[in-house]
């Protein structure tokens, strides 16, 4: 299967450049005030939504994880590359993290206040991206909040482009298309950031974060 061997062949790089990923990505958000403030935004509505768990998919060596759970939230860390949970666990040994797969998640449905996807759908086959959301958009509780992020593309004429990662193939998205994909899975999007490319940074790409809710049941 297709889908089967790009998952493998991403969990085997990620794996294999796990310690270089942590390193280069360690203390990361203290220069990207932007980014905090949605994590904030995110923590915020999660809590008045009633709180609950909270899922880090893709979580990499656990440093976003780690800000959530200083912001007040319930969070554990989910990831397909075992050496990146392995870092994780040993990072931060007071938080959990488990390995997983974003498509098939060991998760009840309905149990969590909100999801974290930040960068972690850039690597997901366009075509498998829906059932991705649905998965989402089942463990979320109603009323529960998701939080994506991911490059945006230029050409507003396809819905995703491929890009050469430094890891392993990826995609940039249209940010009315994600949104329209989102609202499919019966996620409603409630927010958007986007922020302009900085001279400094790797990728010369818009970067976009969308808020999402799944509605309440009940609700019209």
């Amino acid at each position: 299967m297709v889908e089967h061997d790009a998952f493998r062949a991403t969990r085997e790089a990620y794996d294999a450049l796990a310690p270089t990923y942590a390193q280069l990505f360690r203390g990361e958000l203290r220069d990207r005030p932007l980014d905090r403030a949605i994590l904030a935004a995110f923590a915020e509505v999660v809590g008045e939504g009633g709180g609950g768990q909270v899922a880090d998919l893709g979580c990499g060596p656990g440093h976003v994880t780690a800000h959530l759970a200083g912001l007040g939230l319930a969070v554990f860390g989910v990831d397909a590359s075992p050496a990146m949970v392995g870092l994780a666990r040993e990072a931060h040994p007071g938080l959990r993290f488990e390995v997983g797969s974003m498509a098939a998640l060991d998760i009840a449905d309905g149990v969590l206040g909100g999801v974290l996807s930040r960068w972690s759908v850039i690597h997901t086959p366009p075509p498998e991206l829906p059932a991705v959301l649905a998965e989402f958009h089942r463990v979320l509780a109603p009323g529960g909040h998701l939080l994506i992020g991911f490059w945006a593309n230029d050409d507003p004429s396809h819905p995703a482009q491929v890009f050469d990662h430094a890891v392993a193939p990826a995609y940039r998205w249209s940010p009315d298309r994600l949104a329209a994909l989102l609202r499919a899975s019966g996620l409603a999007e409630a927010a958007r950031m986007v922020r302009e490319p900085r001279p400094t940074d790797r990728r010369q790409f818009q970067e976009v974060h969308l808020l999402a809710r799944k509605a309440c049941e009940g609700a019209v």
